[in-house]
Formats: C-alpha cells, structure tokens, sequence
C-alpha cells in the first residue's frame, strides 16, 4: 500500500502537535511562508492535484481564481463528509489533524486569507472537539494566529458543526449554511472564488485535497507526481465497503495500480466467497457498475470511468454481492435522495418523491412493466433540470440499475403479474 496522505497513519500518538512536529509535521507550511504567495499557487498547480471530494477539479487552477486584488478571502474546508460509504475525511480528521490544519494555513498563505472556517459534519462532534483542541495546540506553537512564524501575516481557524443535511455538502449551501441561512445551493456564476462567503471571494476544498498539500510543499511537485498518471497524479485514498471482509481506508496511486479487482483483494476479498454484482464507485452519487472482468479491471483515476456513464468522485467503493437485489439497492438510494433534497429545486423535490413512490410499489409487489417505463420517464424529467446536482445524483441508481440489471426488475414485474394470474380462491375450499 503507497501512503502519501495516510503516510502517519501507523504513528499512534500522531495527532499530538510535538509527534507531528517531530515527524516532518509543518515543514510544507515553514517552505511555503518563505515563498512568494502566488509561487505556492504555481507549485500546487504544477503537482497536478485534483480535488479529493469528487469534482476533480485542479486545485492549483481554484486557487488562482482568487483575485489578486481582493481585500478579504476565505478559506472553507468542506468537512462535511456524508456520502454514503465515505469515511476517507474522519479518518484523515480523527487520526492526523494537524495534516488537515497545516494544508488549511498553506492554502490561506497561498491567497493571503486570513481566516479559515472548517465545516464539519455535525454527526462528527467528536471529531469538531478534537480539532479544537489541536488548534490550540498550533496556536501555542505559533502556527496560529497573529503573524505567524514571525512573517507578520496573521490567521484564524474556527471549528463549525453542521446540522446533519446532505445537502450542506455542495459548495454553496455549504456557505450558505455558515452564514446562518438554509443549507440550499446558490446559481453560479457568480461562483465562491469571486462571491462566496459573505459575498467575499473563497476558495473551498475538501479534507483530502487539502491533506495532499503539505507533501507537496515539503517533498516538491516531482515527489507527488511519481505516483499516478499524467492527468490524475497522486494517490486517492479509496473508502471500501460492502460485502467484503476488511472494509477501511486502502490508498493507492491512481491508474492502473489501482483497480476493484485488487481493492476487494486488499479488503480481504468477498464475503463467503460470494462473487460481486455490482459496484458502487463513490457512494449512492454514482451509478452503479456490472461486476464484469472489464469493470473489474479498470485502472481507477478521474479519466477512466467516464465512458462507462459513472466517475470516481470521492473514491467511496460500495462492492454488492450476487445476493443483492438492484431493485431493492435502487430504492434505498431513493429513499436516501428524497430525503435529502432541500426542496429548493421542483425537479429535484417532486422527481425525488416520486421514484420513491414507484419503488414502493416495486417493495409491495405491485409493480409492473409499465412501473419501469414510469421510472425512467421521471429520471429524465429530473436530469440537468436542478441547481446543484443531487437532482442528477438522485437519478443515477434508476437509470444505471435498469440499464446494467433488467432482470432484476423484469423478475420483480413478473412477480405481480403471477400474482395477477392466481386463480380467485373458491368458497369453501
């Protein structure tokens, strides 16, 4: 397994300020302060790095976005990790903080913000506490604060907890919600680099994204891209879960080191023995793959899923064994969108309410042909419709479950229609 992001991970006393000091901890910051700000740009886009939440755009290139002139900028570290199946960004959170934190101050110093809002899930308060904690203990070190490490630029980091909505996830309702205003997704343009937090311009990245930023500075751009390939370089760190035996954390370089076939080997391989049916690729978001030797086999990195209708994302992998019904995943995926819309949107609000409905039907065995056909009509009333893309999201298990596994819904049709076809009991039999 390559560590790059989860390097420390077998220190166990990592989290403490004087082990991570001790351990090569804030030397990308102590470079990147020594540095012209927009030389730390060019640095971080020159490594190639993606973001790590699931977008993939270049970090560097978000950066840059920042106008140079502008008087007051934010710094949003998206910490709000509710995809179903990711659990990449607490362990990042709970076990390394001060790598969160020193990436957090690189990416202030590289476009002079001075302040810094980390937007924690709200289910994570323990972890919220914990990085309290260690933003003190970066204080007392000086890495925190009034002109840090003597250069005169000073720099503030506050902890805010989140009120459980997925939603929160999406850049803008993320800045919204730090506002004090309802978690809902703003119209870009104007987009958060020029109008974000308090209508000032804001750069937001992902727990991840941001814990890559250190090597980078420390080890210089050559280092980082001597993993992955030339458009996805680095390592992702790949949330495994489902039906294999060691579900966790594994981090690979993306590409052709790094594939299904040899992440469920790494997770200790299929529970029972039992072979996959389909693959999740990141979380209830993306759509759901065949487990097919050419799926299986596929170098993961931001390019090479694209032809097959699906991304990487967050990297959160969701392995279904051949006992899964796809109907019955699809609609718990339903259930889960339909929850949580914001309600904003009315293709995404009404479009979400009534999959739910027609796979409730599927649920009561009342379902029919024409129930299939309902469900990939609404789907499409819903695609490309909506302001942020849970409208897509939500629509990505219907689509891809009945394109990818037609027979478990034909199967499922058929079941009411045997029970159609039952003869009416006889009185007195």
């Amino acid at each position: 397994m390559t560590y790059l992001v989860l390097r420390n991970r077998d220190i166990p006393d990592i989290k403490e300020i004087d082990s991570y000091i001790a351990n090569g901890g804030y030397e990308g910051l102590k470079k990147a302060v020594q540095m012209q700000p927009e030389d730390v740009i060019t640095t971080v886009r020159d490594s190639g790095l993606r973001g790590r939440g699931g977008a993939g755009f270049p970090t560097g290139v978000k950066w840059n976005f920042i106008p140079k002139d502008a008087e007051e900028v934010y710094i949003a570290v998206n910490a709000d990790e509710s995809e179903p199946g990711t659990f990449k960004d607490r362990e990042i959170m709970e076990e390394n903080p001060h790598q969160l934190l020193e990436g957090s101050l690189i990416a202030a110093w590289a476009t002079k913000a001075e302040t810094i809002y980390i937007y924690i899930r709200g289910e994570y308060w323990d972890i919220a506490d914990l990085l309290d904690e260690k933003i003190e203990e970066a204080r007392a070190k000086g890495f925190i604060g009034q002109s840090i490490l003597g250069t005169g630029w000073n720099c503030e980091v506050y902890t805010h907890r989140g009120a459980g909505a997925y939603i929160c996830g999406e850049e803008t309702a993320l800045l919204n919600s730090l506002e004090g205003k309802r978690g809902q997704p703003r119209i870009k343009p104007p987009f958060p680099a020029v109008n974000g937090l308090y209508n000032k311009p804001t750069v937001i990245n992902n727990v991840e994204t941001l814990a890559c930023v250190p090597y980078i500075l420390d080890q210089g751009v050559e280092a980082f891209r001597q993993f992955g390939t030339e458009k996805s370089p680095g390592t992702k760190v790949f949330c495994m879960s489902g039906h294999v035996n060691n579900p966790g954390n594994i981090e690979l370089p993306m590409g052709e080191e790094a594939t299904f076939r040899k992440l469920i080997e790494m997770a200790g391989g299929m529970v029972d023995g039992i072979a996959p049916k389909g693959i999740l690729p990141a979380g209830a978001s993306a759509a759901i793959l065949p487990a097919t030797d050419e799926i299986l086999d596929l170098p993961l990195d931001y390019e090479s899923l694209q032809p097959y209708g699906t991304g990487l994302g967050s990297a959160s992998v969701i392995i279904l064994n051949e006992t899964v019904d796809m109907v019955w995943a699809a609609q718990k995926m339903t259930t889960f969108f339909a929850h949580e819309s914001c309600g904003q949107c009315t293709p995404c609000r009404e479009g979400t309410y009534w999959l739910e409905r027609v796979y409730e039907r599927f649920d009561h065995q009342m379902a029919d042909d024409q129930d299939i056909i309902l469900l990939d009509n609404v789907a499409g009333q819903m695609t490309g419709k909506c302001i942020c893309a849970l409208g897509e999201f939500a629509v990505n298990p219907v689509r891809a479950t009945i394109k990818h596994f037609p027979d478990d819904y034909k199967q499922a049709a058929a079941r009411q229609a045997e029970q159609d076809a039952a003869p009416e009991p006889v009185a007195g039999d």
